[in-house]
């Protein structure tokens, strides 16, 4: 599954060790889980990218695709977009350029505010989000590596971190 060779240790568990060598210890350990957690999405987002390939996608052109394709009526607001994808605009305008120049969402202006683009998911949209969808449940989402159990307490972990750092607002539901 690897395109490398496996290093015969783990760089984090080392970076770690230097860490408490040079007296950090307090930070140590949060260190290397910082840094685990970034590898890993390293790792995860080059799966779902070769996943993706063959689709003609990158993971940011897939998460618009698929944003529009569970939008009731295939349609949303460029910036209500922007929003929901956590991502400047700008990403979204410049997703939505390969999107539309690929035929699988196309720009219209919106009915009252002339300032608003909507941006639409064609049929050929709607058939590539399912393909690749999927082709990610089964190559990468089924097949994390992870057990359920893990799953469910790094949902719980990470849910906790970015709602702690201001990414959503925690609801009573």
């Amino acid at each position: 599954m690897s395109a490398h060779q496996p290093l015969p240790k783990d760089p984090i568990a080392e970076a770690r060790r230097n860490w408490e060598r040079h007296g950090w210890t307090t930070v140590a350990a949060p260190m290397a889980a910082v840094t685990s957690i970034m590898r890993v999405q390293q790792l995860l987002l080059a799966r779902a990218q070769a996943t993706l390939k063959p689709f003609g996608l990158t993971f940011a052109r897939y998460e618009l695709l698929a944003l529009l394709d569970f939008s009731r009526e295939h349609r949303m607001l460029m910036s209500r977009a922007s929003a929901l994808l956590q991502v400047h605009p700008t990403s979204v305008t410049n997703a939505v350029d390969r999107l539309e120049g690929a035929g699988l969402v196309r720009r219209e202006p919106h009915e009252t505010d002339r300032r608003a683009l909507v941006l639409v998911l064609t049929e050929e949209g709607r058939q590539v989000a399912a393909e690749a969808t999927a082709a990610l449940n089964e190559d990468v989402f089924g097949q994390t590596g992870f057990t359920d159990e893990d799953v469910e307490h790094l949902n719980e972990i990470l849910a906790r971190f970015r709602a702690g750092a201001g990414d959503f607002e925690v609801s009573e539901d």
